[in-house]
C-alpha cells in the first residue's frame, strides 16, 4: 500500500522559515514533488525532484526561497521554505510519480498518482 505521509506544517510569520517533510512508502517512484492549494484557487505546482535528485525544478514563486531535497535511502523529500509569504498560505500536498516519468514531467500535476493528506502552512503577515 502506497503512503505518502506529510509533516512539519504550521504558523509562521512572515519572513521565517518551515521545513516541510514527506515519508513514503510502499511501492518505488520516480518524480516526487510538492504541490500546494489555497483556498478557492487550483492546486499549484510548487517544486519536484528528479528519482536521483539530480534535477529539481521549482515555480518561478519560490525560486530562490524554497529548496527540494530527497534522501532515497529512507525515503523521505523535504522542502525547505524561507523568506515566508502570505501569499505561500496553502494546504501543501506531497505527490510521487510512478516509475517511468522522466525530468520532463516533474512539473505535469497529470504525472502524480500519489498524494499525501496535505498539510497547513498558514504565514502570517
Amino acid at each position: 500500500q502506497v503512503q505518502l505521509v506529510e509533516s512539519g506544517g504550521g504558523l509562521v510569520q512572515a519572513g521565517g522559515s518551515l521545513r516541510l517533510s514527506c515519508a513514503a512508502s510502499g511501492r518505488t517512484f520516480s518524480n516526487m514533488g510538492w504541490f500546494r492549494q489555497a483556498p478557492g484557487k487550483e492546486r499549484e505546482f510548487v517544486a519536484a525532484i528528479s528519482r536521483s535528485g539530480g534535477t529539481t525544478v521549482y515555480a518561478d514563486s519560490v525560486k530562490g526561497r524554497f529548496t527540494i531535497s530527497k534522501d532515497n535511502s529512507k525515503n523521505l523529500m523535504a522542502l525547505q521554505m524561507n523568506s515566508l509569504k502570505p501569499e505561500d498560505t496553502a494546504v501543501y500536498y506531497c505527490a510521487a510519480a510512478p516509475p517511468g516519468y522522466g525530468v520532463g514531467y516533474l512539473n505535469r500535476r497529470y504525472a502524480y498518482e500519489y498524494w499525501g493528506q496535505g498539510i497547513q502552512v498558514t504565514v502570517s503577515s
